[in-house]
């Protein structure tokens, strides 16, 4: 007597694979990115909301925690927690004004903040390793003191006069108007008058002049102690180009703040 084989089930082939639609198998990983809501779309969704995720940014940049400490507040791990910075900080990132009116009174000056990697910064006078930010300001938006460019940082032993020429402050704004303090000497911005040499005092045409120009330059100052109170930017762990997207995003944020 011959053995009784079972034979192929209907719709399978021998081999074992899916036999549907005229013999195409189908792979079971694209099973659920083939409708219209996964169109178009790579990898796996996150698993938190943007609102969240812009959250989860924010109070990074804000108590400058440690991706240990601030991934478990949002019930995410360490890994997804620097997925969510590295890809939302950019996007949150100031849209750099590109032209400005006529009339346009711009002040500039610089900023350092205390950055761990030591690959983009330098050891500042106080032996610290930072990196040098140029931030513009529209001198006209009072009350609101909106910051309108921060570009790219330059380690901390480049004087302001040089990192307004090398971060591309300078090409960024143009032939406009800007205000800056004595560091920038020899840049062609308007700077305070000084003493010549023997000289012991100015006239008093210039005082009134370097009056005027210390109260408007202000204003960029208080920026500064806006913006240096998110605690990331008194000591800067992220690496590459992250202290320069936590400047970007610091700067829009506080400028929607402002404007409520």
């Amino acid at each position: 007597m011959g053995v009784l084989r079972p034979g192929p089930r209907p719709g399978r082939d021998r081999r074992g694979g899916g036999a549907e639609r005229g013999g195409e198998r189908r792979d079971p990983h694209r099973a659920g990115r083939t409708g219209r809501a996964g169109r178009g779309r790579k990898g796996r969704p996150s698993s938190l909301p943007l609102e969240d995720r812009v959250l989860l940014v924010a109070a990074n940049w804000q108590t400058n925690l440690t991706l240990r400490q601030v991934a478990p507040l949002f019930g995410v791990s360490k890994s997804a927690a620097d997925r969510i910075i590295d890809h939302l900080g950019p996007t949150l990132a100031l849209q750099q004004r590109k032209r400005f009116r006529k009339d346009t009174v711009l002040i500039v000056d610089g900023t350092l903040v205390p950055t761990r990697d030591h690959s983009i910064a330098e050891q500042s006078k106080n032996h610290r390793y930072s990196t040098n930010h140029q931030v513009v300001i529209d001198a006209d938006t009072r009350p609101v003191v909106a910051v309108v460019a921060v570009d790219r940082p330059l380690p901390c032993n480049r004087n302001d006069c040089k990192a307004w020429d090398l971060s591309g402050a300078k090409d960024a704004v143009g032939k406009t108007t800007v205000i800056a303090d004595g560091g920038y000497r020899g840049t062609g911005l308007v700077i305070p008058h000084r003493r010549a040499p023997g000289q012991r005092e100015l006239e008093a045409w210039k005082e009134e002049h370097n009056t005027s120009h210390r109260k408007v330059r202000a204003r960029v100052e208080h920026a500064f102690a806006r913006m240096k109170t998110w605690k990331i930017l008194r000591d800067c762990r992220r690496k590459g180009d992250g202290v320069h997207h936590a400047m970007l995003g610091i700067a829009r944020l506080d400028n929607l703040a402002l404007a409520g």
